[in-house]
């Protein structure tokens, strides 16, 4: 793991927070949707601080969560925000297109499910409406990752460079851009949204 900055030090500690919290609810309760909506979520927003094969299987792991949690309920709309979130970011960690698009579509269709479940959503809604753009901008991305490369790769590319010319590089950047685009803020609002209603509501029965 990189070195990080006080901001997603803190980022790192509430999140890990959050999910040792919903465990715990989980423990206590093996039928609690919610709180393995909030776990898959915490994993979900942890998975930004890894990188490669690691970063990968955190949201395998939070994948598990959120389909373990539509099991127990089904019209678990948030939930399957979350679980297309975690499709995107898959489909954007993809090497080839053909992966890529696959876990796009199973993300469209979680979006239109909880869409279905909630119409007065916006945020369901955007996410609708964004996840049929996945493709597009995956293709873009891969290009420019494909012409840095090259650049990278050319004699030019040993020359001196201004401050200004240059461009951030590395696994970190690449990821805040590119899954952050469908779900760092919205894990944040729905972590803590989440969280909200749970203590509103009270343990489940």
């Amino acid at each position: 793991m990189e070195s990080l900055g006080r901001e997603d030090i803190e980022r790192l500690m509430f999140f890990e927070q959050a999910r040792e919290q919903a465990e715990r609810e989980f423990k206590a309760n093996n039928k609690d949707a919610l709180a393995l909506t909030k776990w898959g979520g915490a994993l979900l927003e942890l998975a930004h601080f890894r990188q490669g094969a690691e970063a990968y299987e955190m949201i395998e792991e939070a994948i598990g969560k959120f389909e373990q949690a539509l099991a127990l309920d089904a019209a678990r709309h948030d939930a399957l925000w979350c679980l297309g979130n975690a499709f995107t970011s898959q489909g954007f960690l993809s090497a080839e297109a053909a992966s890529a698009g696959r876990y796009f579509d199973k993300a469209g269709e979680c979006f239109r499910k909880a869409v279905d479940l909630e119409p007065a959503n916006d945020t369901y809604r955007r996410a609708l409406e964004m996840s049929s753009k996945a493709p597009q901008l995956y293709n873009e991305l891969q290009r420019q990752l494909q012409a840095a490369g090259a650049a990278e790769s050319s004699p030019r590319a040993a020359e001196p460079r201004s401050a200004s010319k240059q461009k951030p590089s590395g696994s970190s950047e690449f990821w805040y851009d590119v899954a952050g685009w469908a779900c760092l803020v919205g894990i944040v609002f729905g972590v803590a949204a989440l969280s909200r209603t749970a203590a509103a509501s009270g343990p489940s029965a």
